[in-house]
């Protein structure tokens, strides 16, 4: 297991919040990045889903209503990416990575892999 683990956090999210707490009962000491007010770079945005081998729709999340209004549905990824990097409560949440590896705490017990 690599030494710094991140998470993309919203306090206001209860699978966040257990994603959160269920590290911390691991022992696992993380850097909490309050993405909403932190917002990630396109930059970072790639370098993630470069992590979690997916394509950008499988981070945004498409019931957000913003999803509909900005008109994403038929999106590639680039446009994805910059609306993301835009508008990051448009990101799935929450988002724990290594230096090496990520995953979606969807449920949060995804992200115990990452422990290995």
């Amino acid at each position: 297991m690599t030494s710094t683990m991140t998470i993309w956090h919203n306090p206001r999210c209860s699978k966040s919040r257990q994603t959160l707490a269920l590290l911390e009962e691991h022992g696992i000491s993380l850097n909490v990045r309050r993405y909403l007010d932190d917002t990630p770079t396109v930059e970072e945005i790639r370098d993630v889903l470069g992590k979690l081998g997916i394509k950008a729709d499988g981070l945004v999340r498409k019931k957000e209503s913003l999803f509909k209004e900005l008109d994403l549905s038929d999106a590639g990824d680039d446009a994805l990416i910059n609306a993301m990097a835009a508008h990051p409560k448009l990101i799935e949440r929450p988002v724990v990575m290594t230096d090496t590896d990520a995953a979606i705490g969807r449920p949060p017990e995804d992200v115990l892999r990452l422990l290995k």
